[in-house]
């Protein structure tokens, strides 16, 4: 395995504990355009997506534009009010974050969040010029489509080979594979390991910190097969 120059993150569930957040706004986005409620399961199961395709996923019956709409930017309204105190970074994120930077990696975000949506979060933690480059699925094309970690590689020029994606999501590691990059399940964000280890990631971890261990050669990186943490 080639040592790698790039490390791409998720952002909800990966970096920042979020997920109960975004739950709680579709939850109130549904209340407030009068439609039905959707189980934690089934709202932590889009999660990753862009939002237009996550509220198609919940609710594949409705067609109304106006509607659909109203719903979004309710969405938007509650989680943005939430996050006027930012969501929490998981344990061991800025230190790691912060190690990688030291050691020379560039660093890169691949979110479902709207541009808007995520500068507001970053600017939240003075975070706005932190990472090299981030992709936002309003701006390109949602997971699991390659096409952001596309861009991303193309704006570092770092081939496939080089990067890693790190996510908590099918969505993520359905992309990475998609774009011919090895990438990292956590465990500890929407979805269970047991879940992830569905999609076949090259490491499954669950605390970030391990990503770092990983990554400092505490573990055998000529390997293929997943190694899980327990």
């Amino acid at each position: 395995m080639p040592d790698y120059q790039l490390l791409i993150f998720d952002w909800d569930g990966t970096l920042v504990d979020s997920i109960a957040r975004i739950v709680e706004s579709m939850r109130v986005a549904a209340e407030q355009t009068e439609l039905p409620w959707r189980d934690d399961a089934a709202i932590k199961g889009i999660i990753g997506l862009g939002l237009p395709e996550a509220i198609a996923t919940l609710y594949p019956e409705l067609d109304d534009a106006r509607l659909i709409d109203a719903f979004r930017r309710r969405y938007g309204e509650h989680y943005n009010a939430l996050e006027c105190q930012p969501s929490p970074l998981f344990e061991g994120v800025g230190e790691a974050l912060e190690a990688f930077r030291s050691q020379g990696y560039r660093l890169a975000v691949a979110t479902g969040k709207s541009r808007r949506g995520l500068d507001h979060v970053l600017a939240g933690r003075g975070w706005l010029e932190y990472f090299d480059v981030t992709r936002c699925a309003d701006e390109t094309a949602s997971k699991p489509d390659p096409r952001m970690l596309q861009e991303i590689l193309a704006h570092c020029g770092v081939t496939a080979e080089r990067a890693v994606m790190v996510g908590d999501s099918p969505f993520d590691l359905r992309m990475a594979h998609r774009a011919g990059m090895d990438c990292v399940a956590v465990g500890y964000g929407a979805q269970s390991l047991a879940e992830l280890l569905k999609e076949s990631p090259t490491l499954a971890i669950e605390r970030f910190d391990e990503l770092r261990h990983w990554l400092d050669g505490d573990l055998n990186r000529q390997s293929r097969e997943v190694e899980l943490y327990v």
